[in-house]
């Protein structure tokens, strides 16, 4: 074994099982260990960070939604970035959204050669939160895969449920997984020798328990090889289930290769192509289906190419074609997706440098988790109350709520509101319209 791999945990969980307060725990402890923080967030508006102790030092943020997807890139590009430092860290730390599986952010760590030499995988700790999960656990995947592919499951917050309760969700928990450990906590008070660098992790066990968490998970749907000779082609698209189609055209060399490049560039903003324009090789492109049938020009050298999509080209009845002749392609590979997301779960982000009416947020947060808080499953982020110095964090799950002055406002930093309300059935203009009330001189 190679001692001098930097041990990497993954932290999961569902919305508000309180991921945010271990981390912490974690990261005030006086350990005098460097540890470097990567954070992904569900929704637009990106407050994880600020609610994270240290967040000035080492932090690095993801805020696409889906880890699992798109943002692995993401995360490839940061733990590569990680790995140049010339101050060696000790540990990282990956604190997943609420929404993700954690089986495809595992699969980083084996599936690319240079990361596997640098990084070794720790443990899946998975939090569970033992008030709140039996309202989730039925109809969320996400709360399901997070529990099977635990190497410790922290039930927390059992001070919130009898006994017997507590009991039954740890039935629950190792029906569901017999082979983690589980810690009940409240306030996810743990000795952190029971959860870090404890080499708990082992992909043959995952493996035999879930042969699909070996397989590797991407952000397009497929991969369609052609064969070319020097010339100018077209592609052709016509409508399909979205107005637009990501594409990203890569020169053909070693296929495994080019996924990961492909994954990586996934996750990098895409440029916008019109009808008629000419595609770019080596960048993400955005098509633009606006009639029947579009058409997009694409000069090459011979060689062998791969058009990775993000949706099935039968989708889009995509075609190439030089002149009128239809070139028919060498190969197309179907990318099965294993994991699914709960479409019906949004999020709404709010910020405003304007200061808060203290008053009239609490009565409209406290009326707004009574009505609907049994489809606002997260709640959470800083608030600037007017005549206060210090910053209010608040942290709501479903109808319970906190809120608690963190830190004074530094000199130089922006006084500002910034929330996220995750859930179903989110009415984002009464949510918005709701909070402007509580401003001062609203």
């Amino acid at each position: 074994m190679n001692t001098n791999k930097i041990p990497v945990t993954i932290l999961t969980g569902f919305l508000g099982s309180g991921k945010t307060t271990l981390l912490n725990r974690i990261l005030s402890e006086n350990h005098g260990k460097k540890i470097a923080v990567i954070e992904n967030e569900f929704g637009e508006v990106g407050v994880d960070n600020e609610l994270v102790i240290g967040a000035d030092e080492e932090i690095f943020e993801m805020n696409n939604g889906c880890i699992c997807c798109t943002v692995r890139g993401d995360l490839i590009r940061i733990l590569t970035r990680l790995t140049k430092r010339k101050d060696k860290l000790d540990m990282i730390l990956i604190e997943t959204t609420g929404m993700a599986n954690p089986a495809p952010v595992a699969q980083t760590f084996w599936v690319d050669d240079d990361l596997k030499q640098q990084f070794s995988l720790d443990a899946i700790i998975t939090m569970v939160d033992a008030k709140h999960v039996q309202l989730h656990i039925n109809d969320s995947a996400e709360c399901k895969e997070q529990i099977a592919f635990a190497d410790i499951v922290v039930l927390n917050k059992v001070d919130l449920v009898s006994t017997d309760e507590a009991q039954q969700i740890q039935g629950l928990v190792r029906n569901m997984n017999a082979m983690c450990e589980i810690y009940p906590t409240v306030n996810a008070e743990i000795e952190l020798a029971k959860i870090l660098n404890i080499q708990a992790f082992n992909l043959d066990k995952k493996i035999e328990l879930n042969p699909k968490f070996a397989e590797e998970e991407f952000p397009f749907e497929a991969i369609v090889e052609y064969q070319l000779k020097k010339g100018t082609y077209m592609l052709w698209l016509e409508e399909g289930p979205d107005p637009s189609i990501d594409v990203l055209i890569l020169q053909s060399t070693d296929l495994e290769k080019q996924k990961q490049a492909a994954t990586i560039a996934f996750s990098e903003d895409h440029h916008c192509i019109k009808d008629g324009q000419a595609i770019i090789q080596n960048k993400l492109l955005q098509l633009e289906i606006s009639d029947i049938s579009q058409s997009f020009s694409f000069e090459c050298e011979e060689g062998s190419y791969l058009f990775f999509t993000q949706h099935g080209p039968s989708e889009f009845n995509m075609q190439l074609k030089e002149d009128k002749l239809l070139i028919q392609p060498v190969e197309i590979v179907e990318i099965e997706h294993t994991h699914s997301h709960d479409d019906e779960v949004t999020s709404v982000g709010i910020e405003t440098e304007q200061a808060l009416n203290l008053e009239k947020f609490n009565l409209w947060l406290g009326m707004l988790l009574q009505t609907k808080g049994q489809d606002i499953f997260r709640c959470k982020g800083i608030l600037n109350i007017q005549n206060k110095p210090e910053r209010i964090v608040f942290q709501g799950v479903h109808m319970l709520f906190d809120a608690k002055p963190e830190r004074n406002w530094k000199p130089n930093e922006k006084k500002r509101n910034q929330l996220i309300f995750i859930g179903r059935n989110l009415d984002k203009n009464n949510l918005i319209k709701g909070f402007n009330n509580c401003l001062v001189n609203a």
